[in-house]
């Protein structure tokens, strides 16, 4: 059986040379113990790791024969092959170039010396990226907060070399693990599921895309993995996410114009106000958590569908009357619509901010960063919840319910959605029609009927008279 190279197909030939390495079989208990003390996520991932140190077989070979890389500090002595390090005060050195740090061979007096030719592995230096990074703080108090460091994002594939051998360098020199946390992610395959490569000629190039659409919308696509699991590339989701941007964009059009006299004060909040920003709360406490346990994806779909289903299709709908007809439904009812207009778009922005931070980082400038009071979206505080009135959750709830039954009516009677009607007929439990008579108001100016009858009844229905 011939042996090939895995990308071009070359034959292999192997050769006997001597090699440096560094001995760690002896640690494979200690090693597995190390990966148990990180905290995974997804926690899966940690068998990757495990099954790599129980699979070990050799040690850790560290020396490579390549032109380009850094070098060993190392001669050996022409007579006698004796090895010659540099001292730490003596780094860095080139052996190539640099004479030896002795003039005689500590074993057999011999004066000539032979700079080592070998490089070492590129995981033998990049497993030291942590140390090296905070090196450049090293005597200040900051220091102590940069290592260990708290975070190493990474792929999948590297688990197995990047990652472990971080753990391995920084427990051999410091006795500490390099970080606390290990956030795993997948790869951009292509839109068949295969890993891209140019010698199969299916990379799709992120320059091309990000000109085509915007950063925001790959970012929006990229946002949908789920943590360690690969993402096929699909380019409807960026569609998807310029949808996402134009939408925003004409919604925040549309809270300006009514914000311009909104004086930023708590009004008594309407109903439906309170529904919206109960919803959105629920939203905020759960973005909250899945950012803290970097799950990023979840987020972005719950704010993604708040955003779409409740925000825009619902809410905004909801609360028209009472910004168009303040002369009808009260100067104070339009004021509790401005206050949820206002903190429902700015929490939205702020919780899409870390996914798409363009378009955000636009419209908090535009409308939001003088009474905000950040100089951006990405140093402002992150949102708390609003408000929480269950009484108002099932209020508002119920009245999507009836609208939907409404909707449905009229396009049956084929009359059409904004057609006005003499009257609705609800027949539901007393409860329900409790949450819709504390509500009347915004359904009659939502369904343009001039009248609402309620009875009680164990079997719900809504019917619509033209």
């Amino acid at each position: 059986m011939v042996n090939v190279h895995e990308r071009c197909g070359t034959e292999i030939e192997y050769l006997k040379s001597k090699q440096w390495f560094i001995r760690y079989l002896d640690l494979k208990d200690e090693m597995l113990e190390w990966g148990r003390q990180l905290n995974w996520h997804p926690g899966y991932m940690r068998h990757r790791y495990e099954h790599w140190v129980n699979g070990l077989q050799w040690d850790w070979l560290i020396s490579r024969q390549r032109h380009f890389g850094v070098p060993f500090p190392v001669w050996y002595c022409a007579k006698c092959d004796e090895v010659i390090l540099a001292g730490k005060d003596e780094l860095p050195v080139d052996p190539l170039v640099d004479e030896a740090p002795l003039k005689n061979c500590p074993a057999c007096g011999g004066q000539e010396f032979i700079g080592e030719k070998d490089v070492l592995d590129t995981w033998a230096t990049s497993s030291l990226t942590p140390r090296l990074a905070a090196e450049l703080y090293a005597g200040h108090p900051v220091f102590e907060r940069l290592y260990p460091m708290s975070l190493r994002p990474q792929a999948h594939d590297i688990i197995t070399f990047w990652l472990f051998n971080t753990v391995v360098k920084t427990r051999m020199h410091d006795r500490v693990n390099p970080w606390r946390d290990v956030v795993i992610s997948g790869h951009a395959q292509d839109p068949r599921g295969r890993k891209m490569s140019k010698s199969r000629g299916n990379v799709i190039e992120p320059q091309k895309m990000i000109e085509k659409y915007s950063a925001d919308s790959l970012r929006f696509w990229a946002a949908g993995s789920k943590l360690g699991e690969d993402l096929p590339f699909s380019e409807k989701d960026l569609v998807t996410g310029e949808k996402f941007i134009t939408k925003i964009w004409n919604a925040a059009r549309f809270v300006s114009m009514h914000l311009e006299d909104f004086d930023g004060e708590k009004p008594v909040l309407e109903a439906i106000d309170r529904w919206m920003l109960t919803r959105l709360s629920g939203v905020i406490r759960d973005s909250t958590d899945s950012f803290d346990r970097y799950e990023y994806s979840r987020t972005k779909a719950d704010v993604e569908k708040f955003f779409w289903q409740i925000f825009c299709d619902s809410y905004l709908e909801l609360v028209k009357h009472r910004l168009y007809k303040p002369d009808i439904y009260g100067e104070d009812a339009r004021k509790s619509a401005q206050y949820g207009l206002y903190h429902g778009l700015l929490t939205i922005i702020k919780l899409m901010a870390p996914i798409m931070p363009h378009i955000t980082e636009e419209l908090y400038q535009s409308y939001f960063a003088k009474t905000d009071g950040s100089r951006s979206v990405h140093i402002s505080c992150w949102p708390n919840p609003l408000c929480e009135d269950e009484d108002a959750l099932l209020a508002g709830d119920t009245l999507l319910e009836v609208l939907s039954a409404v909707r449905k009516a009229k396009s049956q009677m084929r009359i059409s959605l904004g057609a006005e009607i003499k009257s609705i007929m609800i027949s539901d439990c007393d409860e329900k029609l409790k949450a819709i008579s504390d509500l009347s108001d915004d359904l009659k100016g939502c369904s343009k009927a001039q009248q609402i009858i309620l009875e009680s009844s164990d079997i719900p229905e809504v019917r619509i008279i033209a």
